[in-house]
């Protein structure tokens, strides 16, 4: 029993392992993020509609950042990326706290996103040098896994340090662990593959993600999915607070069920259907459904039950649609620069959290939860047919 268990994670290279371990300091201290909205509109004040810019402006950092980050990764190296990113990272979280000013609150916000989201194309790239081709999408898994277990324990720590602290320890928890991450990096990392010098690019043939029709569909819809996913880090912990009548820690703990979840299930999951070699675009299919059937149910009624079913339904669609669409990409990057595919795909992520969670606030704010949830279970559904035509012509 127990060696079955094990058997999903063997085979996984140190640096994976190490890539793991960083990832899981940062996001156990990445309890800032889920408690944003209520920090602006609880502590500091803000509106809806200005709380919807700020993370506006969260959104417009995080493009700029994976793009530099992609076009780093491929010219000094992902390594270097990485911990920069890091570092640098960590010096604006303990900044941020003192920032009390509604403009000033979105520069803050746009320069951390910059410095924060280097990191994401570069994390990928690496991960694809530290990975052989058969376990890639295990590699990937376990990062998530990390990203999760994170996850799960910091909005549960979040909530606490609120309730029983204050809001201003967030960030200086999430700033120590930006910073510590970065020192793992340092200590127990390297550049594996060589940079390639501008002579070498020069002479290789290559292709722009900008110029891959299929890679830019895919976009598309990868879009539109973190377009609804991000409603649960943004406008659904506002609906458990005001229509649900949850308190901090009570949501942290409702969130931290996600992170769980993923920890406990994804590898098994990941690994039984890579093992059926199944298509990669049909399990973000699977994936993006049930995010759907995630917001119809919030529409069932105002029982709390029905928002932890909602939990349950998005994590699994998680689980199937994430770590799959990065795989997915990762094969489409061997065309080109795979900085600059790497930060395409994650910039579909950043386009969302620019336009995401404002319209989700605006659209709360004017028409009301219910009308919202309707909103997003349409936008996956749009997401579903583009990738079922995608599908469908790759297979043709």
């Amino acid at each position: 029993m127990f060696e079955k268990l094990l058997e999903p994670y063997r085979g996984l290279s140190r640096e994976v392992w190490f890539m793991a371990l960083t990832t899981l300091i940062n996001r156990t201290g990445a309890m800032v993020i889920p408690f944003m909205s209520l920090y602006l509109t609880n502590y500091l004040g803000f509106s809806f509609a200005q709380v919807g810019w700020i993370l506006t402006f969260y959104g417009i950092g995080s493009v700029a950042g994976v793009f530099i980050g992609g076009k780093l990764a491929d010219k000094i190296g992902y390594y270097k990326v990485m911990y920069m990113s890091l570092l640098c990272s960590g010096v604006v979280f303990f900044s941020i706290q003192f920032i009390t000013d509604f403009y000033m609150f979105c520069f803050g916000i746009f320069v951390l996103t910059i410095f924060s989201d280097t990191f994401r194309p570069a994390v990928w790239v690496a991960l694809d040098d530290y990975s052989k081709p058969e376990n890639r999408t295990r590699s990937i898994t376990l990062i998530r896994l990390a990203i999760n277990l994170g996850f799960s324990m910091g909005p549960a720590l979040g909530g606490l340090l609120i309730t029983y602290i204050s809001y201003s320890s967030l960030f200086w928890v999430d700033g120590l662990t930006c910073i510590a991450a970065g020192i793992v990096i340092l200590l127990f990392l390297s550049q594996k593959s060589a940079v390639k010098t501008a002579h070498e690019k020069k002479n290789m043939p290559k292709l722009s993600p900008y110029k891959d029709s299929h890679y830019l569909i895919f976009w598309l819809a990868l879009f539109l999915i973190g377009f609804t996913f991000v409603q649960y880090f943004s406008t659904i912990p506002l609906y458990y607070s005001q229509t649900l009548g949850l308190e901090e820690d009570k949501i942290g703990l409702m969130l931290a069920m996600n992170g769980l979840l993923i920890f406990l299930l994804e590898m098994p999951i990941v690994n039984s259907l890579d093992k059926g070699k199944l298509d990669n675009l049909k399990i973000v299919i699977g994936g993006t459904f049930l995010l759907m059937l995630s917001f119809l149910v919030l529409n069932v009624g105002g029982w709390i039950g029905f928002a932890i079913f909602g939990i349950i339904l998005m994590t699994f669609g998680e689980m199937l649609g994430f770590p799959f669409s990065n795989s997915y990409a990762l094969d489409r990057s061997k065309m080109g620069n795979q900085g600059s595919y790497m930060a395409l795909y994650s910039m579909a992520f950043s386009v969302a959290h620019i336009l995401g969670p404002n319209i989700g606030m605006q659209f709360s704010a004017k028409f009301g939860f219910e009308s919202t949830w309707y909103l997003m279970a349409a936008t996956c559904l749009l997401a579903c047919l583009i990738l079922l035509w995608l599908q469908r012509r790759e297979s043709s």
